[in-house]
């Protein structure tokens, strides 16, 4: 990230703290003040990750989503204006509480480093699959403890409000439930080392992931691969496919479930029947997913 900031404060932020401090008869901050760099993070990144979204998820539902998936009876009325709106409201604080682990990578406390060859050419390939399995690993587990009856109700409901997703719903949770979830995303390069331009090309991957896996549309009926049509059943069942990226760790600890024919083929997932059939046992189903104590705060 010190290396986007670099190119960041050179040609934006420079001037723009400059002016500041002419216009207050002030010093100009110096690149070095946490002030200054906890600021700049919070602009930079809220302006990325809403760029991302808007425009990834934005994408995805015009040339992907089948859009067919509306008209399903779990569907809610206006539920893309709502999934925006609460990504929208969740985005700001995911991004302050995301700041700190930025500024350990910039202070120079992660293990990303410049030198393409320092630890050898395959090790860039090596990192990228030690990356994707590590957070794949840590988010399953951080996704099984939300569904936890004594955790689900105060922050992961939310985004199984929808169960019929678009690519919108990527982002769209509460905001604890979108922070737990990316900490393993900056955890890994506190863990082991990481080309600074590969951290960047996977962080950049993993938000195009978490629209692809809610775009309802199904590829490849991959058996390894967590993609759109696994997640879809974790949507529509809850308490199956976990993971983030594979099907590794559901598979190792008893969590999968194999999509069939009414996630895959398009004639079975749009038809009347099939989904009412859904609808049906999604009700059924609910009361005791959702079983809470009592002290539980529900979020409706």
């Amino acid at each position: 990230m010190d290396v986007v900031m670099h190119y960041l404060d050179t040609y934006v932020f420079d001037s723009i703290y400059y002016k500041a401090a002419e216009l207050t008869s002030t010093a100009p901050l110096p690149r070095d003040s946490l002030f200054r760099q906890s600021l700049s993070l919070f602009v930079f990144v809220y302006s990325y990750i809403v760029t991302f979204y808007f425009g990834t998820a934005g994408l995805s539902y015009k040339l992907i989503y089948d859009k067919k998936q509306e008209q399903h009876p779990k569907f809610l009325p206006r539920q893309r204006f709502l999934e925006m709106a609460c990504a929208s409201r969740a985005l700001p604080q995911i991004t302050i509480m995301t700041i700190p682990w930025i500024l350990g990578q910039l202070h120079g406390y992660s293990q990303v480093y410049k030198e393409w060859d320092k630890f050898g050419y395959a090790y860039l390939f090596l990192s990228a699959a030690m990356f994707i399995l590590f957070t794949d690993f840590c988010i399953y587990w951080v996704h099984r403890l939300e569904h936890h009856p004594l955790v689900y109700a105060k922050c992961h409901k939310l985004h199984h409000k929808w169960i019929v997703c678009t690519p919108y719903a990527s982002h769209a949770f509460h905001p604890v439930d979108g922070y737990m979830q990316s900490i393993p995303y900056h955890l890994a390069v506190f863990v082991f080392p990481i080309h600074e331009y590969v951290y960047l090309a996977l962080f950049a991957f993993v938000n195009v992931w978490s629209v692809m896996i809610h775009d309802g549309e199904y590829v490849a009926s991959n058996p390894v691969v967590n993609g759109a049509a696994h997640h879809t059943v974790h949507h529509l069942y809850f308490n199956y496919n976990y993971g983030q990226f594979t099907t590794v760790f559901d598979r190792l600890f008893n969590t999968y479930r194999k999509p069939s024919h009414e996630v895959y083929d398009r004639s079975w997932r749009n038809s009347k029947r099939v989904q009412e059939a859904q609808a049906k046992r999604i009700d059924e189903a609910l009361p005791s997913l959702e079983a809470v104590d009592k002290s539980c705060k529900k979020i409706d």
